[in-house]
């Protein structure tokens, strides 16, 4: 395809979405860190740098050389080693009694928020390559468990749940784009039914083995979902601050800086987790309305790519990406407002964090890329 038709097809509202978004991001961070380190938008804006200049550069490759050779394995395969290096003492770094991070060469990173796109290739791959229009056999879908099982469980024992469930997400947006015999995802509803309700159960009849299935904290954050005043100055701090703060917001909002909550050093990570929290005080029910609708449109034209592409490689990949971004904003805004369980999960484009933001933008970098290129003969197929 000629430079000036893949110009053409470049989809410019969903890259005006994203610098909205980045708009959006440094005022929320600024809101939140005024009267503590100002110096967190400032890095911020260089995350957002560096990310934007990576978006640009998964442009300048046609994602499809991915379907053919090693390549796609071998990135599978750094994330797992990624993973693995966090377990090991001066490699792996330990943040609020969670081993998540890495350390290599003095550059502290997530491996985990790399591996969910490394993951989202591999799943597409894999997905794309079925002989059938949709996966109807038990060997594909057991080929598409083990590759998701392995960095999922290995996330979950840093232990992030929040990350894990991300990958979950990622797992069921790439089998809805490629198709599933209703046999196959009966089968896997009625598992994911038994495994959450039996946990619940576990905890109603305060069974003995909930403390071997669960960690102590995660207990308590069950603890603090079904019933947050339980514990108001413990467990329950963080959520209890997050809705003081949000309901304060009321319509319109305290204003730029002026939230009562982060500003008082209330509310726990006003700059990371809770930072809807921040926005919803200071600039109400219409500041957080305008966020979601952001959002909204960022996914609507991300699925109109998806739609509209002529692979089943390119439909899978943006899948795998509109299935994380989604996944993670409904838990992130769902634990802010109490409606779903604090796991610890930044908000996309949003809070504060390096790994997190580069690794989505390189995930729309992606989405774009597949856009760009729709009508091309495929050069690269089988």
């Amino acid at each position: 395809m000629k430079m000036g038709r893949m110009i053409r097809r470049f989809d410019y509202p969903l890259l005006f979405l994203i610098f909205l978004l980045a708009v959006i991001s440094i005022v929320a961070i600024s809101g939140a860190t005024y009267s503590n380190d100002p110096t967190f938008v400032q890095q911020q804006i260089y995350w957002y740098i560096l990310g934007i200049l990576l978006l640009g550069a998964t442009l300048l490759f046609d994602y499809r050389v991915l379907i053919n050779g090693p390549l796609v394995y071998i990135l599978y395969g750094l994330g797992i080693l990624l993973l693995l290096l966090v377990l090991i003492p001066g490699i792996g770094v330990s943040v609020k009694g969670a081993q998540r991070w890495v350390n290599i060469a003095g550059f502290q990173f997530l491996p985990s928020e790399f591996v969910k796109l490394f993951l989202i290739i591999t799943l597409a791959k894999v997905a794309s390559e079925s002989q059938r229009l949709s996966i109807r056999s038990w060997r594909e879908f057991m080929k598409l468990m083990v590759l998701f099982a392995v960095p999922f469980f290995i996330i979950l024992k840093q232990p992030d749940l929040g990350t894990s469930l991300v990958l979950v997400g990622v797992l069921a947006a790439v089998m809805l784009a490629v198709g599933v015999d209703w046999r196959i995802f009966a089968v896997g509803m009625l598992a994911i039914v038994i495994l959450v309700g039996g946990v619940f159960a576990l905890y109603f009849s305060k069974h003995p083995l909930l403390y071997d299935v669960l960690e102590d904290h995660q207990i308590q954050r069950i603890e603090t979902f079904i019933n947050p005043a339980s514990d108001p100055t413990g467990s329950g701090y963080q959520l209890t601050q997050s809705m003081i703060a949000v309901g304060s917001g009321q319509l319109y909002g305290k204003g730029f800086q002026n939230g009562t909550q982060a500003q008082g050093r209330w509310l726990p990570e006003p700059h990371n987790d809770f930072i809807f929290a921040v926005l919803a005080e200071e600039f109400g029910f219409l500041g957080g309305s305008v966020l979601l609708c952001t959002f909204l449109f960022l996914v609507y034209r991300m699925v109109q790519v998806g739609i509209q592409c002529e692979d089943r490689f390119g439909a899978c990949l943006v899948a795998g990406v509109t299935g994380m971004i989604v996944f993670q904003v409904f838990q992130n805004i769902g634990m802010t407002i109490g409606l779903l369980p604090v796991t610890g999960l930044p908000l996309p484009f949003i809070s504060y964090g390096g790994s997190a933001l580069i690794s989505n933008l390189i995930a729309v970098g992606l989405v774009l890329n597949v856009g760009m290129r729709q009508g091309e003969d495929n050069l690269f197929a089988d």
